[in-house]
């Protein structure tokens, strides 16, 4: 199974840009999944995940309000709406996907990941 990551790019602060994942390889059947990110100098961090059957998300505060998750199964594919955009948003976003009926906010929870797009927000 391989995640691709898209939709990354630069945008000036206050800008919005949406991310897509998709699975090849076979279908994930069954997953939760989920965004993390990673700025330069700093460790992977949550940013948002949504369970196994899209009833339930989560998000880190930092990105609450302003971040949305969804997915479409048909498709095996998963967006990340980023609106208002930050220059602390800046970072390399990877996808991730989970076997789990609850929300994973851990990386280790995850069992799939995608190489990662860059997102860069200017001032």
């Amino acid at each position: 199974v391989q995640l691709q990551a898209s939709g990354g790019g630069q945008v000036q602060a206050g800008g919005s840009l949406r991310l897509s994942c998709a699975a090849s390889g076979r279908t994930l059947g069954n997953v939760g999944w989920g965004w993390f990110r990673q700025a330069p100098g700093k460790e992977r961090e949550f940013v948002a995940a949504i369970s196994r059957y899209g009833d339930s998300t989560d998000y880190a505060d930092s990105v609450k309000g302003r971040f949305t998750i969804s997915r479409d199964n048909a498709k095996n594919t998963v967006y990340l709406q980023m609106n208002s955009l930050k220059p602390a948003d800046t970072a390399v976003y990877y996808c991730a996907a989970y076997y789990s009926v609850f929300i994973a906010t851990i990386a280790s929870q995850y069992s799939y990941w995608g190489r990662g797009t860059q997102v860069t927000v200017s001032s």
